[in-house]
């Protein structure tokens, strides 16, 4: 089972209105765009010993 991201704003126009949609697509309705957020992982910058 997959847990959906919740954005808080539409990458595109910025608007707050959202809307989930099916397969785990947000629908902005200000531009109408529909967009997916994916988590791809943490990076952590190398560090060196010594």
């Amino acid at each position: 089972m997959t847990e959906r991201a919740t954005p808080y704003y539409c990458p595109f126009c910025g608007d707050e209105d959202l809307r989930p949609e099916e397969g785990g697509s947000w629908l902005c309705s200000g531009c109408r765009r529909v967009f997916t957020v994916k988590f791809l992982g943490l990076s952590f910058p190398e560090v060196s010993p010594g």
